[in-house]
């Protein structure tokens, strides 16, 4: 059930270039699914909007968000301290079906500030995972992390780490094969991993990544174009904050 809560910061470091690791104690840590998110409120009253940020970890009494600072309300964010309150709604949206990996080759591909919500799923997935993660260069956050609990490649644009390319092109080259797909990031690469499962006749379960408003699917503003027809708008629209941000590949169209 999604609350709004004042939490604290419990910690927080740069681990990349604008990349932050924060972990917040609070109570609503104990329901955090692979895959959900929280939207965290700005000390700066004139901005009324929320940020969505998705969820690494979750323990019994903590959260651990990865983010990047992109905008004035993240830059907010990654000033906070140890002790700090922090403004925090959740449990939100609907995460991975991770049951549906179990006993299964899994792939969890991630691409850049869509790799965080991969380690929670790593943690509670059965079976054999491999784990492709997307980078824009050497910065290879949260890779150690997620090796504890997979076999990892890597891809970078440059080409400083793993294959030059994208994690299409690390699946390629290392020739790696799966029954079900996970997968977080930007859209172009959403549609390369839908493309992929649809060709190897595979389900793929995606989340994305959009820009909303409320967080609780009230405003319409985070809007997904689906194959069937809502039953909240009656139209073949999707909302991302609550019906989503995880479909099935096969569901919507990107």
């Amino acid at each position: 059930m999604k609350q709004k809560q004042t939490a604290t910061v419990l910690s927080q470091r740069e681990i990349a270039a604008g990349i932050y690791d924060m972990w917040i104690g609070t109570s609503l840590a104990a329901e955090a699914g692979p895959g959900q998110f929280l939207c965290v409120y700005t000390k700066d009253k004139s901005a009324l909007l929320p940020r969505p940020i998705s969820i690494c970890e979750a323990g019994k009494e903590a959260l651990r968000i990865v983010y990047r600072a992109a905008g004035a309300g993240t830059r907010e964010f990654s000033g906070y301290k140890e002790g700090d309150s922090i403004e925090i709604m959740g449990i939100l949206g609907n995460g991975f079906p991770f049951a549906e990996g179990m006993g299964k080759r899994a792939f969890l591909i991630g691409g850049g500030i869509g790799i965080p919500p991969l380690l929670e799923l790593a943690k509670r997935l059965k079976g054999e995972k491999q784990v492709i993660l997307g980078y824009r260069d050497s910065q290879l956050f949260l890779k150690e992390d997620l090796e504890e609990y997979g076999a990892v490649y890597i891809a970078s644009e440059d080409g400083s780490a793993g294959t030059k390319g994208n994690v299409m092109d690390a699946i390629a080259g290392n020739g790696l094969e799966g029954d079900v797909i996970f997968a977080c990031g930007p859209i172009p690469m959403l549609r390369a991993v839908k493309a992929y499962a649809a060709e190897h006749h595979i389900k793929a379960y995606i989340s994305l990544e959009e820009r909303m408003a409320c967080g609780v699917g009230a405003c319409l503003g985070c809007i997904a174009k689906t194959t069937e027809v809502d039953t909240h708008s009656h139209v073949h629209n999707a909302r991302v904050c609550t019906d989503g941000p995880v479909f099935e590949a096969g569901d919507v169209e990107i």
